[in-house]
């Protein structure tokens, strides 16, 4: 099944094939029957955030924040809009460093908020301070080409 994509459910972490030639936008996981998209950035914990980066067929952009970090906040809207905009070429995720710590520490996030954008499980790009839905749409789709 080499026409098909591999997406990770936000819901249960299970890993699903798409078929290239079908709608993912619509697509749903087999285990927990969850929507694989919902154009909005997927909260991620711990092993699903590995998970998501190693197994994910298609890029994976990771906003690192904290809920006490004003750019942060103020930057929450335009993440969402990018996810609209770009899924289900594009996953979304949140990751709270005060939550994820390890993790944080683990991808040598120095400031938030921080962007990084993976591909083939490899980081790829990464960009800190907070940005407009246009700016991140802007660069996202540079680093992809």
């Amino acid at each position: 099944m080499s026409d098909a994509v591999q997406i990770v459910c936000p819901s249960c972490s299970a890993v699903n094939r798409v078929k290239a030639d079908k709608p993912a936008e619509k697509a749903k996981c087999g285990v927990c029957h969850a929507p694989l998209f919902t154009g909005h950035p997927v909260e991620a914990k711990g092993g699903m955030f590995d998970k998501q980066i190693a197994r994910s067929s298609i890029p994976v952009v990771v906003d690192v924040w904290a809920p006490w970090c004003g750019p942060c906040r103020m930057m929450a809207p335009a993440f969402e809009q990018a996810a609209r905009d770009l899924e289900p070429r594009v996953r979304f995720l949140k990751l709270n460093s005060d939550e994820e710590q390890a993790v944080a520490g683990r991808l040598g996030i120095r400031g938030i908020p921080t962007l990084l954008l993976y591909r083939g499980g490899r980081e790829i790009a990464r960009q800190s301070g907070a940005m407009t839905a246009g700016q991140i749409t802007g660069w996202i789709n540079q680093k992809l080409r």
